[in-house]
Formats: structure tokens, sequence, C-alpha cells
């Protein structure tokens, strides 16, 4: 078999900010050098280096491909390993295959106490074969939950880059918008919904980390886009990170920034996904081993919303409110209950008690699609 060695340079890459050049090659970013510098969270820099979303687009004849990658996977003390993040082959927008890539680095952390360390590891290659014959297009989805360097893409015919997609979709969240629960990276509820309404996906859910920055807005206000959307509430709440008197300034000062970049595009609000364990009960949320297994709970006192701490649903509420009083033809507000509420709780329970699980991602997805995309909805054509 002969193979063809192609760069990887930014015109093969969608869903990324940025892709920085870095001796273990290019390291896609979610997030941009400026907003980057102004972060001084080790979470918010581990989660947007994660490529959720982020994904090589090209056309080709090949019927081999592979990748390979220097990747860092994350685990947890106290925890069983995680499964290796997975690499989606997208043809023609069939999902064909779906590999991982061993070796790379691995970082260590301790829920409890925050510390964390390190182990190296060498490069990895990632293998498709046996392809559809002839003319396609091919997306590589990366590992929405591993920091992915990109190092060589070999095929066995000539690739060129796909045109850019005729409608761009910038979302932002917390973890479930960034994939947790998910099977892979084609297949978290935003990437389904993107595929299903034909639109290319820029993916700024960020693991803990919707908490209304100031540079994640500025990110958004510079990033080109059709359709703009941003998922709030739950790391709000779980983070205890303000009260009822700040949220609401916040939330107006974070969409005034959007609308900087963006005056007049589909800009829609969604609020949190039920979560009961903070419905009624403020953060900060913790992990919780006592079943032998890691699951979250909250740990505010529920009597204290009445000092201002924040619930889902005092978020929900504020949302709504901020949104009906901004009088925006163009913003929107999505109950985040009407994409997963008590009845789909009671037959998808959060495995941990605060994420979905895979199916979970699917429907939501799915309603996502039909609410926002379709007939009526705010993005619709």
């Amino acid at each position: 078999m002969q193979w063809i060695t192609t760069e990887i340079g930014e015109e093969f890459v969608r869903g990324a900010l940025e892709l920085e050049r870095t001796p273990q090659g290019s390291l896609p970013h979610r997030l941009t050098a400026r907003a980057r510098a102004q972060n001084t969270d080790d979470r918010v820099a581990m989660a947007e280096s994660q490529p959720s979303g982020v994904r090589l687009a090209f056309r080709t004849e090949s019927t081999a491909v592979e990748l390979d990658t220097h990747r860092t996977k994350v685990g947890y003390v106290g925890v069983p390993p995680l499964p290796d993040g997975s690499y989606d082959l997208v043809a023609d927008g069939r999902l064909v295959d779906s590999a991982t890539v061993s070796g790379g680095d691995e970082l260590i952390i301790d829920m409890t106490t925050g510390r964390s360390e390190t182990r190296s590891g060498p490069s990895g290659t990632v293998r498709f074969s046996d392809l559809p014959a002839g003319p396609k297009d091919v997306e590589i989805w990366l590992p929405y939950n591993e920091t992915t360097r990109l190092l060589e893409l070999r095929t066995t015919a000539p690739v060129t880059p796909l045109p850019p997609a005729r409608r761009v979709w910038l979302h932002h969240g917390s973890s479930i918008s960034h994939g947790t629960g998910a099977t892979g990276p084609s297949q978290t509820w935003p990437a389904l919904a993107a595929a299903a309404a034909g639109v290319g996906l820029i993916n700024l859910g960020f693991s803990g980390s919707a908490l209304l920055d100031p540079f994640t807005a500025r990110a958004m206000r510079d990033t080109p886009a059709d359709l703009v959307s941003v998922k709030l509430g739950i790391n709000v709440v779980n983070a205890d990170l303000m009260r009822l008197r700040a949220f609401g300034p916040a939330v107006h000062g974070f969409l005034d920034t959007i609308r900087e970049g963006h005056p007049d595009v589909p800009l829609v609000v969604v609020s949190a996904l039920l979560c009961p364990i903070h419905e009624d009960t403020p953060g900060p949320g913790a992990p919780d081993f006592s079943t032998g297994k890691l699951q979250f709970r909250a740990t505010g006192d529920p009597a204290s919303v009445a000092e201002g701490r924040l619930t889902l649903k005092v978020v929900r509420r504020e949302l709504e409110r901020i949104v009906r009083d901004r009088a925006d033809p163009a913003l929107h507000y999505v109950d985040g209950l009407s994409l997963y509420g008590e009845g789909d709780f009671a037959e998808h329970p959060l495995p941990d008690a605060l994420h979905p699980d895979a199916a979970t991602h699917r429907f939501v997805g799915d309603r996502f699609a039909k609410q926002v995309f379709g007939p009526g909805g705010p993005f619709a054509e």
C-alpha cells in the first residue's frame, strides 16, 4: 500500500478557534490565545484543549486513513480507568467506523484535593481501513475528552479540504455540551443536532466551565457564525460561583458582548436540563464515592436560596425573564426541561446524578434539532 502524507493545516480543521504549533504536533484550541491568556483556571485550560466538535474534514478517494496523534488522557484517583477516547470517521454524513489510540500522556487528578500529576507516554496511530471506494467527504472527529496533538495524516489517495459549511452554528455550554456520557465525538448532542440540521458546528462546551467568563464571551463575539446558542445554569449552580444579585448582570454582559460581534444573528439561550440534586438545592456540588462508584451530590442548604444562592429552578426563571426583558427579536429562550425533564429522568436517570447517558444525548440532540432548527424554530432557514 502506497501512503500519501498530508500536512495538517488550518484548512483541514473544523470546529477549532486556533491551531497551535507545538514540538509534539498541532494542538487544536477551542479558545483563542487572548482568551487563554486571561484564564487562570486549570479546568478551563484542560477543557478548551479537549477537541469536542473538532474534526479533520477532507475529500478523497482513499480507502484507508492513518492519523498519528499524541493524546493526553485524563484519569481520576479512586475512579476506575475511563475508556479510551474514540475517533469517529464519518463519510458522506454517515458514521463508518470508530477507533482509539494507545500511548500518549496521562493526567491523573485527585478530585478531593485538586492535585494532579502527568505521566508521559509515546505517540500513537489511529487507523481506518476498508472505507467505501470512490470520492467521498470524510470527517475524522477527534475525542471530546482527550487533549489531542495532530502529527501526521496518511491516505492512499490525495486529499483536498472540504468547502466551508453553508451555515455555522456556534454553541457554548457545560460538560453535557462538551460530551460527557456520549459514546463518541460525533454522538454528543450538539454534534447530532448539527448533523440533523446540516450545519457546521463549533462546540465551545467546556466541562465544568460554562461560568459566564468574559473571555469566553469575547471569543464568541470574534468567531464568525450564522447561529449562536448558549446553554447556562448547571455550572454556575454546582460551582456555587455567584449569587442572584451577580447572576443577572453577568448574563446581560455575556449576551451584550456576543451581540457586539453578532448583532442580528439568531441567538438562543438554553437553560439547564433536569438535574434533581440541584433543582432546589444550591451548590457547591461534590464527588461522592460512598456507593463505591463516582456520584455527585449537592452540598448547599435549600434555605439559603432566600439569601440569593442559586438553584436550577431559580436560574431557569431568571434566564427566561432576562430574555423577555431584553426585547431582542432575534433572541430566544429554550427551557432545558423540554429537552430532558421529569418523565425522561424516570426512564433515563443520570448515571452519576449529574451527566446523561448515550441514549439521552441522542434524544436531546434530536429534540433540539426539531425544536430549534425545525419549522418555526429560531434557527429555521
